[in-house]
């Protein structure tokens, strides 16, 4: 018994050491965040050294698609559309590989990003976007592959560049900077909306503050949006608290009917029920 209990702690212990990091990896991963105008890019990726190798052309050969790293997938994630050129990529998460010659790299978005460096089976169908640019050479030696995003001078665009050993690609892209902020001043320009107003509205009955500026502020709502039942159904809360309970009925019948129509049952419920009880 002894023995075995001794032979089950072993493969206890040899099974803890295999699945812990004894020390530092050889490709440690990396993680870059970067804010371009309004949109927001990260890239999680492992970051292979020199090590007095001859990278492009012999550990990375030419004309095959790599990993664009070590290990797992280098992961790019985008929170807006990104314009390559003529090309657009969508906001997701991918994949990122590259397919480098001497004369022009592939920067490959690829839809699939649960593979371990690259996919035993290529599909094309999974490649979201494919962009290409020349690499050019640098006197100076980067000894460890590194994934930067430059030109942060521009609130429109940036480039990633990728480097290694003697070895720089730079792929320029813009964001929707101009129409996203001009969304955006139309929206503030064009005041509160529906929603705003009965937002404020809600926040002043919960905490029982001004019900007269709350109430004028529904009313707002409502006028906005009279297609909308939650809106009177916040209305007529406010008006049964000010001790309105006419207008509080009129407003929740006005609630009931939209509910009713969109068959949204619970708003039809809580109508049914206030009614029930300013009626008395």
């Amino acid at each position: 018994m002894k023995q075995l209990f001794t032979t089950v702690i072993l493969a206890i212990g040899f099974s803890t050491l295999s699945n812990a990091q004894l020390g530092p990896q050889p490709s440690p991963m990396s993680k870059l965040e970067q804010k371009v105008g309004l949109t927001d890019v990260s890239i999680e990726y492992s970051r292979p050294s020199k090590k007095n190798r001859v990278v492009f052309g012999d550990v990375v050969p030419f004309g095959e698609v790599w990993r664009t790293g070590a290990n797992e997938n280098t992961k790019f994630t985008n929170s807006d559309v990104l314009i390559f050129g003529k090309d657009s990529l969508k906001p997701g998460t991918y994949a990122l590989y590259t397919k480098p010659t001497k004369e022009s790299w592939d920067l490959i978005f690829y839809t699939d990003t649960e593979n371990w460096g690259t996919p035993e089976a290529w599909d094309d169908k999974k490649v979201a976007l494919k962009v290409s640019a020349k690499p050019t050479a640098s006197k100076d030696i980067v000894e460890t592959f590194t994934i930067s995003i430059d030109g942060l001078e521009s609130v429109n665009g940036a480039t990633l560049t990728l480097k290694w050993d003697q070895t720089a690609v730079a792929f320029p892209f813009g964001v929707p900077t101009d129409a996203k902020m001009i969304a955006n001043i139309n929206k503030m320009m064009a005041g509160p909306s529906a929603n705003d107003y009965a937002e404020a509205a809600g926040y002043y009955l919960e905490n029982k503050k001004d019900l007269k500026k709350a109430l004028e502020w529904a009313t707002k709502a409502t006028d906005m949006q009279p297609d909308a039942f939650w809106l009177f159904r916040t209305k007529s809360l406010i008006q049964a608290e000010l001790g309105d309970k006419k207008g509080a009925i009129e407003s929740a019948k006005k609630g009931l009917a939209l509910s009713e129509k969109t068959k949204y049952d619970n708003y039809t419920k809580m109508f049914n029920d206030s009614l029930k009880e300013w009626s008395k």
